[in-house]
């Protein structure tokens, strides 16, 4: 039986209601709502939304709850993005739109946001498949930011946002009182120095053969004027350039008719196409793919994945490992070491998920901890933890959202110093008791297998664990002298058995 389901983006300038049928492992969009609103531009400007664009804004979504009654939608997702989560008000004026509409929005952080953009690719199926054979990136252009990321053997590998969103550059066009003959040159020197730090940074020489094109702006027309031809979305980069020179060279009312887009949205068109233009320059791109797709996309698609109605053969979880690798080598990390001490920490998480009441995300966060357990390192040999944790909060770390990368800063943190037993208090977050007990246990789990990959020497890789009542028998297969491993386990074992009623001792198996 077909299941409807429907996901709500509130954008920097656009509302969007997309109406979606799940059946057969397949996901189908059978309507979509639009509804111009810039909320952007006070939004990045004042902090703060004027009491007319709220009164719209709950008129707009009234409107989406009744369409969505109309279709009986068995459930739905809205998601705020960064124009909402950049206001000062932001709780009060949620709690608003949900007392005046019914409809329940959560705030995505940005690395949420680009990870659902990302589904929303990866839904076109086979063409997503067959792009990222070879090397890609994708820029996923909003209202506030851009993020431009980079593919490695087809796992998504470096991933950097940059304020150079649409709107954005708009209001900063607007503040310099520029006239529009003097667009382009103020727009390369702003674009083209964040690229070439890009370029430093993470191109290192690699050549980049695909470029994907998220956006509201540039990547509905290309998909509108390709959609009929054997390649639907794809265009040369030489085509690109080429649609790039039209909109410099014609009249706007002329460009606006031809490609069906209304005379407001000329300037966002010509901003969009000049980022696109600028990455696609730096990478040396040869393809540029527009998928036409929207965060709703994404929305639903991650929807029909956690609730097992579409079959996904990409590995997300994946990328989001091959992220943090690739953050950890930034910060000369030990990838052997990593590697150890992520199979410890996978071990014993699995042999005491039963008494641990951690679930797979949780999982997920400790891998990551696992990899970025040292990186404060690079400051300071004296002030690991520290260092560490402000590494990790300083740094995006795609699909994650703020609290789970503070878990991951506070679980790093927490492996290298004793636990402060009033963190809920005096962390950034605040977030209580719920956040406090997910970093202890996940600290606890890291400081014993980082007590057992201490040592340089790399004694061991044959490991298993067991949980036998209150005992957790790790046991290793090696000949070589473990004292420092044990001494180390000794050390830490009575913070783990503070917090899950287990000993954790160590038993060592000569190997033959």
């Amino acid at each position: 039986m077909a299941k409807l389901f429907a996901a709500i983006d509130v954008g920097s300038y656009e509302l969007n209601l997309g109406i979606y049928e799940f059946g057969q492992d397949r996901m189908r969009i059978i309507d979509n709502v639009k509804y111009r609103l810039d909320l952007g531009t006070d939004s990045y400007s004042k902090g703060r939304l004027p009491a007319d664009k709220v009164e719209e804004l709950c008129r707009i979504l009234k409107e989406f709850s009744r369409i969505m009654k109309s279709y009986h939608v068995s459930d739905y997702k809205a998601y705020g993005t960064s124009a909402v989560r950049e206001t000062r008000n932001t709780k009060i004026l949620l709690d608003r739109i949900e007392q005046r509409t019914g409809i329940h929005v959560d705030i995505l952080s940005n690395s949420e946001q680009r990870f659902l953009d990302y589904k929303s690719v990866a839904s076109k199926g086979r063409d997503f498949s067959k792009t990222i054979e070879k090397s890609t990136a994708i820029v996923d252009i909003g209202g506030g930011s851009i993020q431009l990321s980079l593919f490695a053997k087809d796992k998504l590998d470096v991933t950097q946002n940059m304020k150079l969103g649409v709107l954005r550059l708009q209001e900063r066009l607007n503040e310099l009182d520029a006239t529009p003959s003097k667009y382009e040159d103020i727009l390369e020197e702003m674009i083209g120095s964040q690229m070439t730090v890009f370029e430093k940074l993470y191109l290192n020489g690699r050549s980049i053969d695909n470029l994907i094109i998220v956006d509201d702006y540039v990547s509905p027309i290309t998909w509108a004027r390709t959609k009929d031809s054997k390649t639907p979305g794809f265009v040369t980069a030489e085509r690109f350039m080429a649609f790039f020179e039209r909109i410099r060279e014609m009249n706007p009312v002329e460009f606006c008719m031809r490609y069906g887009i209304a005379s407001e949205n000329l300037n966002q068109v010509y901003i969009a196409a000049t980022l696109i233009r600028n990455v696609a320059r730096t990478l040396s791109v040869k393809t540029i793919w527009a998928p036409g797709v929207t965060l709703t996309d994404g929305i639903a698609y991650e929807y029909g994945e956690k609730k097992k109605l579409l079959t996904i053969d990409h590995d997300f979880e994946g990328d989001i490992i091959t992220c943090s690798r690739s953050i950890s080598r930034r910060y000369l990390g030990d990838d052997k070491k990593e590697q150890t001490l992520e199979n410890i920490c996978m071990s014993i998480f699995d042999s005491m998920k039963r008494i641990t009441g951690l679930d797979k995300r949780d999982r997920l966060l400790l891998r990551i901890a696992s990899i970025l357990y040292d990186c404060g390192k690079y400051i300071s040999l004296y002030n690991v933890a520290q260092s560490s944790y402000d590494i990790i909060m300083a740094t995006e770390i795609i699909g994650l959202s703020e609290v789970e990368r503070e878990i991951v800063a506070g679980v790093v943190k927490y492996n290298h110093v004793y636990l402060d037993y009033d963190i809920e208090r005096t962390e950034s977050s605040g977030r209580g008791e719920e956040v406090y007990m997910r970093v202890a246990k996940l600290a606890a789990i890291l400081r014993i297998a980082n007590g057992l990959g201490k040592s340089q020497k790399q004694k061991f890789n044959d490991i298993k664990t067991s949980l036998k009542d209150d005992t957790l028998v790790i046991t290793v297969r090696t000949n070589k002298d473990i004292s420092l491993e044990k001494g180390m386990l000794e050390k830490r074992a009575d913070f783990f058995e503070e917090i899950f009623g287990v000993r954790p001792v160590i038993k060592q198996i000569a190997k033959i």
